[in-house]
C-alpha cells in the first residue's frame, strides 16, 4: 500500500507540475507576444503621427521670391507651442549639394532655444528618413526628415530645404509601460486562477483513486472481501476486474483447502492399515514398514500444511482476532497437559489486535508453539502479544532447559528434534517457520527470561 500511495503521490505531483508548467509557459509566451505586438503598434502609430505632422509642415512651408522661408499657417498641435512640450519641428537651409547652410531657419516654439543637430545624410528630394538622436532636457527623440526644393523662385532655384519633425520617445515608452504593467498583472491573476483551478481539478480528479486506495486497504486488512462503493465510469472496469480476481482467488483458496482435506482423509486410512499390520510384529520387514509409515505421515502432514498455507496467503487477505484464538488454544493445552502442574499465563491482549491471515493457520502456528512450550516447560509458560507498526509480535516463554545456540539454529529444520526422548515428529517448528515465512513473517528463538526458551513469532498485523 505504501507503494500504491507513493505512485498516487507521484502521479499527483506529475499532473500538477506538468499542467502548471504548461499553463505558466503558455501565459508567458502569450504575454511576451501581446507585449511585442502592442509595442510595435505604438511605435507604428508614433511614426505615423510624425509623418502626419511632417506632411502638414510640408504643406504649410513656403519660400518667397527672395528665398525667405515661411509657414503659410501654424501647425495645430498645442505641444508645438509649449516649451519642451515633447513635439518639435525644424527647417534647415541646405545648399545644392546637400550641405547645411543654416540650421534652424524656422523651428517650433517647443524647441525654445535648442536646435536639432542631425547627422550628415544623403537625402534625395522628396525622400523621407527616420533617425534617433538626443533631444533637449536629456530626452531621446524619434524624428523624420524630408528634403524639398522650390523651382518657382529663381533666387532659390538651387536651394534645398530640410523639414524635420521629432517627438520624445517617452510617448512610446509610457503607454507601453502602462500596458505591460496591466498585461502582466492580468496574466498573473489569470495564472493564479488557472493554477488554483488545476489544483482543484487534480484533487477532484484523483479523489476516486483515494477512495479506491481506502477500499484496497480494507480488502488488504481483511475488513472487506471485495471493493465496494461508487466509482467513475472510467474506474468501474478496473474495480469489476479486481473484484473478479478476488472472487477467483477465494475459490482457489477454498478448492485448495478442500483438496488438502480430501487428500489427508484419503491417505489416513491406508496408512492406518499399514501401521496396524506392522504393529506388534518384531521382524525386520515390520519395523521397516512402521518406520516408512511414520515417515509418510510426517511428510503428508508437513506438505499438506504447506500447501494449505500457500493457497491461503495467495488469496484475499482476511482478518483474524488474536484473543479468541489464544483463549481456545489455552483451554486445549490445559486439557492435553492436565497431568502436569503447568501455569499458563497470558498478558492482556487488546480485543482489536488481529492477524492478517487465516484463522486455521494462526491456530496451527500458535498451537505448535504452545504445545512445544508445554512439553519442555518445568512449571510455567507465558504468552504475550503486541503490535509493532505493521507487524504482530507474539512471544512464548517457558522455564524449561532451553536450547543451546547450535540447537536453536538446527531445530527449525524439518524432522529435527532437540530431544529424541520427547514424543513428536520434529515437524512442529518447521511447519510454524514455513507458515510464518509464507505470510512474510518469521520465527526467532532466544534465551527466555524464565531461563528456558523464548520463541518470537512475527506476523503481519491487520487493522
Amino acid at each position: 500500500m505504501a507503494r500504491v500511495a507513493a505512485l498516487r503521490g507521484s502521479l499527483r505531483v506529475r499532473l500538477l507540475v506538468g499542467t502548471l508548467f504548461w499553463v505558466a509557459a503558455s501565459l508567458v509566451v502569450a504575454g511576451l507576444s501581446l507585449d511585442r505586438l502592442f509595442r510595435d503598434h505604438v511605435a507604428e502609430q508614433f511614426h505615423a503621427s510624425l509623418q502626419s505632422h511632417l506632411d502638414q509642415l510640408t504643406a504649410s512651408f513656403t519660400v518667397d521670391e527672395q528665398g525667405r522661408a515661411a509657414l503659410a499657417m501654424a501647425l495645430s498641435d498645442p505641444r508645438l507651442s509649449r516649451p519642451y512640450g515633447g513635439l518639435y519641428w525644424q527647417i534647415d537651409h541646405l545648399a545644392g549639394d546637400g550641405s547645411v547652410v543654416a540650421t534652424g531657419v524656422l523651428r517650433s516654439r517647443s524647441l525654445w532655444d535648442s536646435v536639432l543637430a542631425l547627422p550628415a545624410d544623403g537625402l534625395a528630394d522628396g525622400e523621407m528618413h527616420r533617425h534617433r538622436l538626443a533631444g533637449p532636457v536629456g530626452s531621446t527623440l524619434g524624428l523624420v526628415e524630408r528634403r524639398v526644393r522650390f523651382e518657382a523662385a529663381a533666387a532659390a532655384s538651387a536651394a534645398r530645404w530640410r523639414l524635420i519633425v521629432a517627438a520624445d520617445e517617452r510617448l512610446i515608452a509610457e503607454p507601453v509601460a502602462r500596458f505591460s504593467g496591466a498585461l502582466w498583472l492580468s496574466l498573473g491573476l489569470l495564472g493564479s486562477g488557472l493554477g488554483l483551478a488545476v489544483v482543484v481539478q487534480v484533487a477532484v480528479g484523483l479523489a476516486p483513486l483515494r477512495r479506491l486506495r481506502v477500499e484496497l486497504g480494507r480488502v488488504r486488512e481483511g475488513a472487506a472481501e471485495r471493493l465496494e462503493g461508487s466509482f467513475p465510469a472510467e474506474l468501474m472496469p478496473l474495480v469489476e476486474d479486481f473484484n473478479g480476481v478476488l472472487a477467483r482467488n477465494g475459490e482457489i483458496v477454498e478448492r485448495a483447502r478442500t483438496q488438502a482435506g480430501n487428500l489427508a482423509h484419503a491417505l489416513k486410512t491406508p496408512l492406518s492399515v499399514l501401521a496396524n499390520a506392522a504393529h506388534g510384529r518384531q521382524d525386520e520387514q515390520s519395523r521397516m514398514i512402521a518406520e516408512q509409515v511414520a515417515l509418510a505421515r510426517r511428510q503428508v502432514d508437513y506438505h499438506l500444511a504447506r500447501a494449505q498455507a500457500a493457497a491461503a496467503t495467495h488469496g484475499a487477505a482476511v482478518r483474524t482476532l488474536l484473543a479468541p484464538v489464544v483463549a481456545g488454544l489455552l483451554r486445549t493445552m490445559r486439557r492435553i497437559h492436565a497431568e502436569r502442574p503447568l501455569a499458563l499465563q497470558v498478558s492482556v491482549i487488546p480485543e482489536t489486535l488481529a492477524f492478517r491471515g487465516e484463522v486455521q493457520d494462526l491456530q496451527e502456528m500458535l498451537g505448535n508453539l504452545l504445545d512445544n512450550a508445554c512439553k519442555w516447560a518445568a512449571q510455567r509458560v507465558e504468552l504475550a502479544a503486541q503490535r509493532d507498526g505493521e507487524v504482530l509480535r507474539i512471544t512464548i516463554d517457558d522455564d524449561g532447559s532451553g536450547l543451546t545456540a547450535a540447537q536453536r539454529d538446527a531445530v527449525l529444520g524439518r524432522g529435527v528434534r532437540a530431544d529424541e526422548r520427547t514424543p513428536g515428529s520434529g515437524l512442529g517448528l518447521a511447519i510454524v517457520d514455513e507458515l510464518a515465512r509464507l505470510y512474510g513473517g518469521s520465527v526467532d528463538l532466544a534465551v527466555s527470561p524464565l531461563r528456558g526458551l523464548r520463541v518470537t513469532l512475527t506476523l503481519p498485523a491487520a487493522a
